[in-house]
């Protein structure tokens, strides 16, 4: 993160203008994001080519290609909350909630956008070009990490591994520090570790 210096205060966030005056960082799909699921991985490669195109795209294209990114994020995300709900993820884990906010932030964009604020609509692809990665690389790689222990079947939706399901709803979002386990205070190692 950049720091930028406003007189004694420092402030954690760039002004709004910070992304438009920098050279606008690219998102290419490459090994690090593929997390050996196919059904996810072709669905994030495709998030990347549409986020790429929105931040490639003239003025006059930009809505297009942002209205293109915000189907294809709301199915992408659809079907991985599909994927907990049948896996024994409950309807409020992180990880569904993360996908809701996301989806909001981005249909708020292309309304300031549908209001002539395209600049507002450049600054939220870049966020999303730095956010991806990390959500890719823990939150789904933990979703697909699960599924693959299951024997998930993406396209069926069925769990040839039914005797490895949790039996109690998962909240977080899977991985080893949003587990329920890694988040209850009640423990006395997670209660010594947060202290």
């Amino acid at each position: 993160m950049t720091w930028i210096k406003a007189g004694m205060e420092q402030l954690a966030y760039p002004p709004p203008n910070f992304f438009l005056e920098s050279p606008m960082p690219n998102l290419e799909w490459s090994d690090a994001l593929a997390l050996d699921l196919p059904a996810m991985d072709d669905t994030h490669r495709e998030f990347v080519d549409l986020l790429a195109a929105v931040n490639a795209a003239p003025d006059d294209t930009l809505l297009a290609h942002w209205t293109a990114l915000i189907a294809h994020t709301d199915d992408h995300f659809g079907l991985e909350d599909e994927w907990m709900q049948a896996t024994r993820f409950a309807s409020s884990n992180c990880h569904s909630m993360q996908h809701k906010v996301v989806l909001q932030v981005l249909r708020e964009g292309l309304a300031r956008g549908e209001g002539g604020d395209l600049a507002v609509v450049r600054q939220m692809a870049q966020e999303l070009v730095l956010w991806f990665p990390h959500h890719a690389q823990a939150m789904d790689a933990s979703l697909a990490l699960h599924l693959r222990r299951l024997g998930f079947d993406p396209a069926t939706g069925v769990v040839s591994l039914p005797e490895a399901l949790p039996k109690e709803l998962i909240h977080g979002c899977g991985g080893s520090t949003c587990s329920d386990e890694a988040n209850d205070l009640t423990q006395p190692e997670r209660a010594t570790e947060a202290a």
